[in-house]
């Protein structure tokens, strides 16, 4: 069982689309802020996918049983919000991603895979292609949520 945390947004329900197509069992997790049901027509179509309305930072972690893999790419994407309130954007990005990670501890989840565009993280490198040795230097307080 695979959980896909942010699943209703483009890349979290094309990546939900491919693992059902791969045969996997999908349970997405997503508390709809930017995400659309729209976005996951083809996977509810699946017997082998389940869909829940919730945030990282308080969900039920009965969602987290029998999930062996997480794909965590839920987060607050919008770079406006996270410079007018950076604590808010931490709040979500940080402390929501701290709770899941404990909460899939406690749960013997064997992996969690994170994702994060580059331009977030790396603002504008000057050696491209980017790559984990790029020098840190976030544009925004997103930015610096996703880092840390």
């Amino acid at each position: 069982m695979i959980l896909v945390t942010g699943g209703a947004g483009f890349i979290g329900s094309n990546l939900a689309d491919e693992l059902l197509k791969q045969g996997h069992s999908v349970k997405v997790l997503d508390n709809l802020t930017t995400g659309r049901m729209e976005n996951l027509s083809n996977a509810t179509k699946s017997g082998k996918f389940k869909f829940y309305k919730g945030d990282l930072r308080d969900f039920d972690t009965k969602i987290l049983k029998d999930v062996e893999i997480i794909f965590h790419l839920a987060a607050q994407i919008d770079v406006r919000k996270s410079v007018e309130n950076p604590v808010y954007d931490m709040d979500i990005n940080i402390k929501g991603s701290i709770n899941l990670i404990q909460q899939a501890i406690n749960s013997n989840v064997k992996k969690i895979i994170y994702s994060s565009s580059g331009g977030a993280i790396y603002g504008e490198p000057t050696i491209l292609p980017a790559d984990e040795n790029t020098n840190i230097k976030p544009v925004s307080p997103y930015g610096a949520s996703k880092f840390a």
